[in-house]
């Protein structure tokens, strides 16, 4: 008998391992040498046996026989290695034997510290080891290095096998097992980590230079300089000829600048590092702000100067003369936006209105911009300068003359002045809470923070909350709120406050983009933090705005354009066509907001008049338009039914007030599956579903990965609508709000498409079940009766096949409710 065998039995007893491993291990206990295609195991009958024990699925015995074999062989490691290296392009996907033995060998190692091999045998093992770790998956890297003492081998060892498979480009694994040795301080971050990117693996990218600064530092320093004015992108990739699955097209200079801020903003570290980044993102935000001063015209002169002079005080924080290349652009800009007298009085007007002793413009460009634009050169200063400029008064009547237009243009707020209540202490909130918290009324809510233009200043801290009851406006001070004595009383008693209205059903709360204020005011304190939780009584007018019929023009009840506004004499372009809440409030109550305080600076105080309207309009609006929308849902062309907004009732969901583009933070939605609660959008069945719903009434279009279930609809009478193949995902949605129908749809789109259409218009299926299945349920949730005469009857055939094809009766017996009145019965 065998050694191992017989030291086996003496230990722990024959009973104890069943008779046949006992019996393997007495033929011989090693793998023998094998090919590949003979399969994992083939001439091996220890394996075998294992093999025979994971069979039974018996998981608490497969690990007591595995410890006995390990205990019993004369050398496991080996033993292991053996059996993986067996199996060409062994990958340990998902649970096997092999994932089991090498968890288990982990587990008997660390029980069993000291082994009896020696340095050198050790070492050969480990050498053996790293083609193993190259093709398996990353789950099963920890327990094998653990099992196999990698972690503490000689690093001059390791790195030379690591390097290995750099330079035979499997740089993917090469990464992770750098990552797992921790040998990133021993190799150059530019030589690992631009292939990474090249290919698309910027997750990879973060791994590998986690926990290490001067890693952190050194890549951004690298990335930056791709951000340089004249740099070529295009010419990366050909420094890395031959490098296999790279992705060019994922590299460009947008990507590289959100990658850059990425870096920047999660691990804390200085934009100094990256100043031609930093500059991009200034030079976007400057002419963001030309846009939305001198194209769409909804910015006033005020704002837009306050955000500039702000912007290069940012820009210049580390730099004696400011920033010149900025300077430059801003020049150039004023120059193409106005006429030389307006950029001259802009310019002169920025220099001279900055609150700070750091002007706009360094004495360098501030001499050049004066050249080209003509000012004498008597004057280099810009005390000098502003003499030959027009007054004050007239420069605003010059560039702000749109700003004079007809206020009946817009949207005026009903209600007088003192009906605008500014509140700033907790006893004022106190009585705030006593008048909105009414069983049956209806509020307005909105709120506004300082724009931060993608810059590293954190997440948008809420300013002001605005509360909209009728004939009443309460405007919450969110800064001196929050310091009402000691600051953590005065936090908790303003998120009560929140709570409590949030989570009463008794009050309608309206808002329009819901989740976008709510993400910012839980970011505003951590006693915020769960005020967005389970919100109860919610409308959210974005999703009664995506069912209205779109507006073409003149001639539609309630869908009177504003007054066009003709560009001024020095600007160029007029006030684009209105969006968002501005739209839906032109297209209900006929005339749009006027947005032109939107992106003020709602920390400063005391807030402007301007400000304290606007802020009030944005609220107060929300009611009139949902008072006219319920008094009058046909002449709108809405069907309530779509989104279902009745009072007490929340929407389906709080959305952005801009579709979201990547999926948001929410609850996965259960599948039609077994029977349970409802699963289309909050769960409610969809309008009519009460009682029996004949099969004609029944429109939906499936996504392109339904077809089976498509097709398998129509032969039951369904109006199904299937995409192809080459078709995008939300033309479902367009399809579903044009035609009235409900979208059937699997997997991740789910998320996306429900956000595009109303409350219950979007149903989630199981993609792993057969179209029959997913039939049944699909009519079971809807109440659907099938009859014979709906079989086929949308084929060419119709009733004649229906007669006569021999499936008929199999299809029918999918009926859910047979009776033509009263709730179905269950299936």
């Amino acid at each position: 008998m065998h050694f191992t065998t017989a030291l086996l039995m003496e230990t722990v007893g024959l009973a104890q391992v069943s008779s046949a491993t006992a019996s393997a291990l007495g033929q011989g206990g090693v793998l023998e040498e094998s090919d590949a295609s003979d399969g994992l195991g083939a001439k091996d009958p220890v394996l075998q046996n294992l093999q025979a024990v994971w069979a039974t699925k018996d998981p608490e015995k497969l690990q007591e026989e595995m410890q006995l074999v390990f205990g019993a062989l004369e050398d496991p490691l080996e033993w292991l290695l053996e059996v993986l290296e067996a199996q060409g392009g062994w990958k340990g996907k998902g649970p096997c034997l092999a994932n089991s033995l090498v968890h288990g060998l982990q587990q008997w190692t660390t029980q069993n510290p000291t082994g009896h091999q020696s340095a050198l045998k050790l070492k050969k093992l480990q050498a053996r080891l790293f083609p193993v770790l190259a093709q398996c998956q990353g789950n099963l890297l920890d327990p094998l290095i653990s099992a196999y003492q990698l972690d503490s081998a000689d690093c001059h060892f390791l790195l030379s096998h690591v390097t290995h498979l750099y330079y035979t480009d499997k740089l993917k694994e090469a990464a992770a097992l750098t990552i797992k040795l921790k040998l990133q301080p021993y190799l150059e971050v530019e030589k690992v980590c631009i292939p990474l990117l090249l290919q698309d693996k910027m997750n990879l990218v973060e791994s590998y230079v986690e926990g290490y600064p001067d890693l952190q530092e050194q890549l951004l320093r690298v990335l930056d300089s791709w951000c340089r004015p004249g740099f070529q992108l295009k010419d990366i990739p050909r420094q890395y000829p031959g490098l296999p699955n790279i992705r060019p097209d994922k590299l460009n200079q947008r990507v590289l600048n959100k990658m850059i801020f990425r870096f920047l903003d999660k691990y804390g570290l200085d934009p100094a590092l990256c100043p031609n980044a930093t500059n991009q993102r200034h030079m976007g935000t400057l002419r963001y702000l030309f846009r939305q001063r001198f194209v769409e015209k909804v910015m006033s002169q005020e704002n837009w100067a306050d955000h500039v002079q702000t912007l290069f005080l940012v820009a210049s924080q580390c730099v004696v003369e400011g920033n010149p290349w900025l300077q430059e652009h801003l020049v150039q800009l004023l120059l193409r936006y106005c006429s030389v007298d307006v950029a001259a009085a802009t310019l002169a007007d920025l220099q001279h209105s900055q609150a700070s002793s750091r002007t706009v413009l360094g004495q360098t460009v501030w001499k050049r911009a004066w050249l080209v634009l003509g000012a004498p050169a008597l004057h280099p200063t810009p005390v000098g300068f502003a003499l030959f400029l027009p007054r004050e008064d007239a420069l605003e009547h010059r560039v702000d003359g749109w700003e004079g237009r007809r206020k009946d243009s817009f949207y005026q707020l009903p209600i007088p002045r003192e009906k605008i209540f500014f509140l700033r202490t907790r006893e004022e909130l106190l009585k705030c809470k006593e008048a909105v918290l009414q069983p049956g009324l209806v509020v307005g809510i909105d709120m506004e923070w300082r724009p931060s233009f993608g810059t590293l200043a954190g997440k948008s801290r809420v300013s002001l909350v605005q509360l909209a009851v009728q004939g009443r406006v309460f405007l919450l001070d969110m800064q001196p709120l929050l310091k009402q004595g000691e600051a953590e009383e005065a936090e908790a008693a303003l998120a009560g406050f929140f709570r409590a209205l949030f989570t009463d059903p008794a009050v309608t709360k309206l808002g329009y983009g819901v989740s976008g204020d709510l993400h910012s005011l839980v970011a505003t304190s951590a006693a915020f933090r769960d005020v967005n939780k389970q919100l109860r009584g919610f409308v959210d007018l974005l999703d009664v705005h995506r069912q209205l019929p779109k507006c073409p023009g003149d001639g539609k009840k309630g869908c009177q354009a504003a007054d066009a506004v003709p560009a001024e004499d020095g600007t160029h372009g007029g006030r684009l066509p209105e969006r968002g809440l501005s739209l839906l409030v032109q297209h209900v109550l006929g005339k749009p907001l006027d947005k032109t305080e939107r992106l003020s600076n709602w920390e400063r105080r005391p807030l402007r008049e301007e400000q304290v309207l606007y802020a009030a309009s944005d609220a107060y609006c929300l009611l009139e338009v949902y008072a006219k929308l319920r008094g009058d849902p046909a002449g709108f062309g809405w069907d309530p039914g779509a989104t279902e907004i009745p009072p007490g009732q929340a929407s389906a969901t709080a959305k952005a007030k801009r579709p979201p583009s990547r999926r948001a933070a929410s609850p996965a939605p259960e599948e039609v599956g077994e029977p349970g609660p409802p699963t289309f959008g909050t769960g409610n069945p969809p309008p009519g579903a009460e009682g029996a719903v004949a099969v004609r009434d029944l429109r939906v279009v499936c996504d392109n990965m339904l077809k089976g279930l498509g097709r398998y609809l129509r032969c039951l009478g369904v109006d199904a609508r299937i995409l192809e193949n080459e078709d995008e995902h939300r033309k479902a949605a367009e399809i579903a709000r044009q035609e009235r129908r409900v979208i059937l749809t699997s997997g991740l789109p789910y998320q996306t498409l429900q956000s595009q259409v109303g409350e219950g218009r979007c149903l989630l299926v199981k993609c792993s079940e057969k179209a029959k299945e997913q039939a049944v349920k699909v009519l079971k949730h809807f109440n659907v009766r099938v009859t014979l005469a709906d079989i086929f009857s949308r084929c060419q055939v119709g009733s004649l096949v229906a007669s006569r094809h021999p499936s008929a009766s199999c299809l029918v017996s999918l009926r859910v409710s047979p009776a033509p009145e009263g709730p179905s019965s269950p299936m």
